[in-house]
């Protein structure tokens, strides 16, 4: 059973944190294109689907860590300091796209909806950072799964 709880665990992560970090990572940038006001359609629709794609794959991805307690469980390494580490490390990542960058898009959404919309580089720039930190949280996550102290699998 721990093979097939892994694999679920890897899929998962790979299905549902992959696009939201993608998304994520686009929005800064579409955001900067679509910054000329409600009559760009394409960029403010490019714009939708990226927030739709990290609220929508976020949620999605509470099977990641649901998946790898059941792995560590059948592991037998639930009190191992790397997976404690990487729950920490998760639950930031995700208290950071639910409480910082999914409400930033949604206002900065919000603002170049908004007739006289203003420069949307400030709020670009806050959300380029945020979506940094979140996806550094990630690969630091991914590194403690595959180099994770105490391996047997020697690699």
């Amino acid at each position: 059973m721990t093979k097939v709880f892994l694999s679920l665990h890897v899929l998962a992560a790979v299905l549902a944190i992959g696009p939201v970090t993608v998304a994520a990572s686009m929005f800064p940038r579409a955001l900067r294109t679509a910054h000329g006001g409600p009559g760009d359609a394409d960029a403010l629709s490019t714009l939708r689907l990226l927030h739709r794609i990290c609220r929508v794959y976020g949620a999605v991805g509470i099977a990641v860590p649901v998946f790898g307690f059941a792995t560590a469980g059948s592991l037998g390494v639930l009190g191992s300091p790397w997976l404690i580490t990487s729950v920490v490390l998760t639950a930031a990542a995700a208290g950071l796209l639910v409480l910082r960058i999914l409400p930033d898009q949604d206002a900065a959404l919000t603002a170049v909806q908004a007739p006289g919309a203003g420069t949307a580089a400030a709020a670009a720039a806050r959300l380029a950072a945020l979506t940094g930190v979140f996806n550094l949280l990630w690969a630091t996550v991914t590194v403690l799964m595959v180099v994770r102290p105490g391996s047997t699998t020697g690699a």
